[in-house]
């Protein structure tokens, strides 16, 4: 077709999900390290007559007389602003994303890819050893932040273009229909709540995780090397993450190893990124998960984390129209499912049961992952209110870096250092998704034990009630699920009884 020729909805959907596969399959061979050049751009070329500007236009039209398809109709006008986006960014996107996985680091003599150094930083047992290899790849990622700034500044100004809404938060906002500002209000009191329990659980546990060797105030670099909870190694070794995570998932009643549609990635590649995730590149039938063990209770959490992603895009109905099944407002809502899943693993019966610890042993040991959930809470919370300090001056001055460093150290009790302020800081505001989710999955287990009882986390009800809420897809909204619940969407207690407060 011809670039100003457009397509009904239907018609747009039907092209949209064959070139969102495309993508998605390109950048999980990147990200699992099949690949080491990423050819994003090749791909957005090729759909180059997708979007359009009269495509566009054509849409927002669309939404305006649709009446009860109003919803599907903007995701798929939102989903066209993005494709209008990567077109224009592609190719500087490849290319910097191409430079950082060429970029080479030497620590002790070994030469190795720079996100193998991220990697490595999770497993090497000695403090000065982490320090020296954090700084050394903070030094060697922090080289690409002029090259970050450039871009997210292009990729800001076309979002302002192309949405009508210059203002950031605003715009973020009106997408999740939700004020940024209220839930950040809502979680830092929750924070503020929680710090006299959390201050107990971080000497208690930055002790036992990082010995006497470590500063009173440790840097980043430690937190991968904690979440692990590596000290406890020998109990949660890497080779028994496959066998315990499924086996707790059958207890739920989902047989993820039955379940052709979901492609199940846990090799270890150089290339690989650390960092698990799921793709649905076309859900229910096209679902991997991704993981990279490491050794340590996080290959356990991360595998339960994306198996909630995974059974909930494996588990929509397939009926459902493409964009429910693919496409969400934002991510609170997947997120919500792989908190509940992950959550298995801070119940002290599960290392009990799976483990053979005795119950002073499972409950210390569940105790260390309350305090890493309560660690990556405040973490998070801090983000959200430097990500809203940043975009509120972006435009004025590029935002802050000493803000990142400061709010978020202060609230974790970690250094975390200035030039990783661009490095950490996802697309579209996701630190409030994430913020959602841990609201919602404390409310959602908090039902589930109202309804079914504390054995909720190996019973077969909860599996029927996840099945339930699988089969909508990205349909609902996180604050509809919360009104289901029969919880206001701001309502913390049962998160501030998760986090020990």
């Amino acid at each position: 077709m011809s670039s100003t020729q457009v397509l009904s909805p239907t018609d747009f959907e039907e092209q949209l999900e064959k070139y969102l596969y495309e993508r998605s399959e390109e950048w999980r061979a990147v990200r699992v390290g099949e690949k080491e050049v990423s050819e994003q751009a090749e791909i957005v070329r090729r759909y180059a007559d997708l979007f359009s500007r009269e495509q566009l236009d054509a849409l927002r039209d669309a939404e305006g007389t649709a009446g009860d398809d109003a919803e599907r109709i903007y995701r798929l006008r939102k989903t066209c602003e993005g494709g209008l986006a990567s077109a224009e960014l592609a190719e500087r996107e490849d290319e910097l994303e191409n430079r950082f996985l060429a970029k080479r680091v030497t620590f002790q003599g070994e030469e190795m890819p720079l996100r193998n150094a991220q990697a490595k930083l999770a497993v090497l047992p000695s403090y000065s050893d982490r320090e020296e290899l954090g700084r050394i790849q903070a030094e060697a990622s922090a080289g690409f932040n002029p090259d970050r700034l450039e871009l997210m500044q292009a990729s800001e100004e076309l979002a302002a273009d192309l949405s009508g809404i210059a203002d950031a938060i605003e715009r973020n906002e009106e997408e999740k229909a939700i004020s940024l500002h209220a839930l950040s209000r809502a979680l830092e009191a929750a924070s503020n709540q929680a710090t006299t329990s959390y201050a107990a659980l971080r000497e208690r546990w930055f002790g036992r995780l990082l010995g006497d060797e470590r500063e009173d105030v440790p840097s980043s670099f430690h937190t991968a090397w904690m979440r692990r909870l590596s000290t406890l190694e020998a109990t949660y070794t890497r080779e028994r993450a496959t066998e315990v995570c499924l086996r707790t998932l059958e207890e739920l009643g989902f047989d993820l190893a039955a379940q052709p549609n979901i492609k199940l990635d846990l090799d270890d590649r150089p290339q690989k990124s650390p960092r698990a995730c799921v793709i649905a590149s076309d859900p229910p039938k096209v679902v991997h998960l991704i993981t990279r063990a490491q050794g340590g209770l996080h290959d356990y959490q991360a595998f339960l984390h994306e198996a909630g992603h995974a059974l909930h895009y494996a588990g929509c109905d397939p009926k459902l129209p493409y964009v429910f099944r693919r496409i969400s407002r934002d991510h609170a809502l997947t997120e919500i499912y792989s908190y509940i899943v992950e959550a298995i693993s801070r119940e002290p019966e599960w290392h009990e049961l799976h483990f053979g610890l005795t119950p002073e042993q499972a409950q210390e040991n569940a105790e260390a992952t309350t305090f890493l959930e309560a660690l990556l809470y405040r973490r998070y919370e801090a983000k959200l209110r430097y990500e809203l300090d940043f975009w509120s001056r972006f435009a004025v001055d590029g935002g802050d870096a000493d803000v990142y460093e400061r709010l978020l150290t202060e609230a974790t009790g970690i250094r975390y250092k200035r030039d990783n302020y661009l490095a950490d800081m996802d697309a579209g505001f996701y630190s409030a998704d994430y913020l959602r989710a841990w609201i919602r999955s404390a409310q959602l287990r908090d039902y589930l034990i109202r309804e079914i009882g504390t054995d909720w986390w190996r019973n077969g009800k909860t599996g029927d009630l996840l099945r339930d809420l699988f089969r909508e897809g990205t349909k609902p909204t996180s604050e509809e699920i919360a009104a289901r619940l029969g919880f206001d969407p701001l309502d913390t207690k049962p998160l501030l009884h998760e986090i020990g407060a």
